[in-house]
C-alpha cells in the first residue's frame, strides 16, 4: 500500500509531535479515512522528509508522531525561473502542476498585453492560495521535498528589470534558435505569454534585458504546452531528466 506524503508549513524535526493543518488533517481524516497508526511521510519543504505514523483522528486535527529523517533531495540541479502569462480557467492551474513535476524551481504569474485574466485584491489572494496549493499537492505526489517559489503576481514590464538568472529566453514561434545550440547553464530565466502570446512589444523589451529569443520547432504550442516542453527540453539538456 502506498505511504501518503503530506506537506507541512511548520519545520519539523525527528521524535516530535506535529498536529497537521486543517488542509492535510481533512484529506487524511475525511478523505481517505486514516486511522491511528496509519505510515505517513513528511517534508517541509527545505529538503529530506521525515517517516511518521498517525497517533490521532480528530474531527478538524490530525496528529502525527515524526520519526527518522531521510536527508533525500530531488531536486534538480538545473534552476529554472518560469516567468508565465496568466491564462484562463484550469489552462493555468496545469501549468503550475506539470512544472513542479518537471522541476521548475521559481515561478511568477505575469500580467502581460494579453491577458485576459482580472485580479485585484481578495480575489487575487483567494487565487494565490489556490496557486500555492496546487504546487503543495504536486510536490507531495511527484515526491519533490522543496517546493517551487511562487512568486507575487507582477507586470511583465515590473518582471524582466529583477531576471538575474544567468540564461534567459523568451519564447515565440518567430525565432529560429534551439535549446540545442545554447552551451550549458546553470540557472535558466523563461518567459512565455498568455493565450495569443507575447507581444511585438514585450518580446522587444525582453530583448533589452538580455532574453534570447527561442522556438521549439516549427508548430505553435498552446499556452499550456509550450513552458512545459521547453522546461522538459532544458531538464533532459542540462537537468536530471534521462
Amino acid at each position: 500500500m502506498r505511504i501518503p506524503r503530506i506537506y507541512s508549513h511548520q519545520s519539523l524535526s525527528g521524535q516530535s509531535s506535529v498536529d497537521l493543518d486543517e488542509n492535510a488533517s481533512r484529506h487524511l481524516g475525511k478523505v481517505l479515512r486514516m486511522q491511528i497508526g496509519r505510515e505517513l511521510i513528511l517534508f517541509d519543504g527545505n529538503g529530506g522528509e521525515y517517516s511518521a505514523a498517525i497517533t490521532a483522528v480528530g474531527k478538524k486535527v490530525v496528529s502525527v508522531e515524526l520519526g527518522e529523517f531521510s536527508p533525500i533531495d530531488r531536486q534538480s540541479p538545473l534552476s529554472i525561473h518560469l516567468g508565465i502569462g496568466i491564462s484562463r480557467g484550469e489552462r493555468f492551474d496545469h501549468v503550475l502542476q506539470k512544472a513542479t513535476e518537471l522541476g521548475v524551481t521559481q515561478i511568477t504569474p505575469l500580467f502581460t498585453e494579453r491577458t485576459e485574466v482580472k485580479l485585484t485584491g481578495p480575489r487575487l489572494e483567494k487565487k494565490q492560495l489556490h496557486w500555492q496549493q496546487i504546487l503543495i499537492s504536486s510536490c507531495e505526489q511527484c515526491q519533490r521535498n522543496r517546493l517551487p517559489q511562487l512568486s507575487a503576481p507582477v507586470s511583465i514590464d515590473q518582471w524582466l528589470p529583477t531576471v538575474t538568472e544567468e540564461q534567459r529566453f523568451v519564447l515565440h514561434h518567430r525565432s529560429e534558435v534551439s535549446l540545442s545550440h545554447t552551451s550549458a547553464p546553470n540557472t535558466v530565466a523563461l518567459a512565455i505569454g498568455p493565450e495569443g502570446g507575447l507581444s511585438e512589444l514585450e518580446i522587444e523589451a525582453s530583448a533589452r534585458y538580455d532574453f534570447q529569443s527561442l522556438t521549439l520547432g516549427p508548430r505553435v504550442f498552446r499556452t499550456e504546452t509550450a513552458p512545459l516542453t521547453a522546461i522538459s527540453l532544458m531538464q533532459y539538456l542540462w537537468g536530471d531528466l534521462s
